[in-house]
């Protein structure tokens, strides 16, 4: 009964976090207005809000206009249900499903998110952090100990690469968002898991990705200018002089050598590294997505929900053979 209970949660939350993943990347509330079609902007009943059920019997469509309703809906609405029900199997009715399910209530807007809109907002990730500390307190200080500093871990490494990236090349390697992403997962999973994390994630991105640029090619242009505006490149030409302006606090000219060791740490934890490039006129971000770019986010929730699902099965498929302890360190 309570199992049925927990995957009909599941379906509901699923339901409200398209409210999230339509609402949040617009700075809208999620609790006001009520839902309406995108299209008509016709206001939904209660009996068009039934999770998978309405969309079912709408055949995915409007039912005052018609147009078509993304099947977005029905799938985030089946993925937390499913995710639901994994955790209650790897956890069983214990404390650690709480904090199990609360990742996956965080996880799947943010990936939906970043996968469409290329950002990870703060108004999910922070709240996330905390949490993943918090729900720790009921297990112990060692506990609460060990999601602070995988909070700690996730956030220095990824800021860590994201300033590399930028020092070595000009340009965004990282995307700003994805070392608070990495500190929540981290802080809910723990700093064991971080190599894991890369690990999984950094594979299937570049898989991918390979697969993507085997499909299409390797294009050089974003994917809106790919299409028709030709003036990918000319942009890119233009662009880059101002990204390679930048430099790091402890390597800016005239300073003795102690100023550089200080500023090191100060440099790598909090400069601010550069946005990418700004209109001159509106202040607004022109930054587009090249043709085979792919976004991380996502990839980090996929490793993430693998590795807490997953993670001890996979370290044991790993057990007796060669990679035993690289299987220990790994998943678990």
């Amino acid at each position: 009964m309570f199992t049925i209970w927990l995957a009909f949660l599941g379906l509901a939350l699923g339901s409200f976090l398209n409210v999230v993943i339509a609402r949040v990347p617009h700075d809208e509330s999620i609790v006001r207005p009520r839902s309406k079609c995108p299209k008509c902007g016709a206001a939904l009943a209660w009996y068009d809000n039934i999770p998978v059920v309405s969309w079912l019997v709408l055949r995915g469509k409007c039912r005052s206009c018609k147009a078509p309703i993304s099947p977005r809906y029905i799938l985030v609405e089946l993925l937390t249900g499913a995710l639901f029900m994994g955790c209650l199997a790897r956890f069983g009715w214990s404390w650690p499903l709480v904090g199990a399910l609360t990742l996956v209530v965080v996880l799947v807007p943010l990936v939906f998110i970043d996968a469409e809109h290329w950002v990870l907002p703060f108004e999910l990730t922070l709240p996330g952090i905390a949490l993943a500390v918090v729900l720790q307190v009921p297990n112990g200080l060692d506990a609460v100990k060990t999601a602070a500093l995988g909070v700690v871990a996730g956030f220095v490494l990824f800021r860590v690469m994201e300033f590399a990236g930028w020092a070595a090349t000009g340009r965004e390697a990282l995307g700003a968002g994805d070392k608070y992403l990495v500190a929540m997962v981290l802080g809910f999973l723990g700093w064991k898991a971080l190599l894991g994390l890369v690990l999984l994630a950094s594979a299937q991105a570049a898989v991918v990705g390979v697969v993507r640029m085997r499909l299409h090619g390797r294009a050089h242009q974003g994917a809106a200018k790919a299409e028709g505006e030709g003036e990918g490149e000319e942009d890119a030409e233009d662009e880059q002089p101002a990204r390679q302006k930048w430099t790091p606090a402890f390597l800016a000219p005239g300073l003795p050598a102690w100023k550089r060791v200080v500023l090191v740490p100060y440099a790598l934890l909090f400069q601010d590294v550069p946005d990418p490039i700004l209109d001159e006129e509106t202040g607004e971000d022109t930054w587009e997505p090249q043709a085979n770019n792919l976004p991380f986010g996502p990839w980090i929730g996929l490793a993430a929900i693998e590795l807490m699902l997953l993670g001890p099965w996979l370290a044991q498929q790993l057990s007796g053979t060669a990679f035993a302890l690289h299987g220990r360190l790994l998943f678990g």
